[in-house]
């Protein structure tokens, strides 16, 4: 199972609809398993991190008012991808696979709270 990550509007009830990814693929967050192994590790939690670590728990959502401290909390997760990244897991996948597919992930989560910036909406990650 994988996180996906959605933008929002909300509607003249204030209700969210959430929009289509602009393009396929464009919605994956990562594995479910990141939800503590990289998400809400402790490497996240120690940068600060108010989001991110939320989904160590459950799903995140993100409030329109919220999303420009949501791409600031992004950027300094970004600057410290090789502290976040786990270290391997022997033959499958190196510690440098970790980072570039964190990397592709989190350029989804930015890309969809940008989209959301501009649209006044939010973004969900669940």
């Amino acid at each position: 199972m994988s996180l996906l990550v959605h933008t929002y509007i909300l509607d003249a009830n204030r209700e969210m609809s959430f929009l289509d990814p602009l393009e396929q693929g464009a919605d994956l967050a990562g594995f479910e398993r990141w939800r503590t192994t990289v998400w809400g590790s402790d490497a996240v939690r120690a940068l600060g991190a108010s989001f991110f670590p939320v989904l160590a728990t459950g799903d995140l959502t993100v409030l329109p008012h919220a999303i420009g401290e949501f791409l600031h909390e992004c950027s300094v997760i970004r600057a410290k991808l090789d502290a976040i990244a786990p270290p391997g897991d022997g033959d499958r996948h190196t510690h440098e696979w970790y980072m570039d597919a964190i990397s592709e992930r989190l350029s989804n989560i930015e890309a969809a709270a940008e989209r959301a910036r501009e649209l006044g909406g939010g973004i969900e990650i669940s």
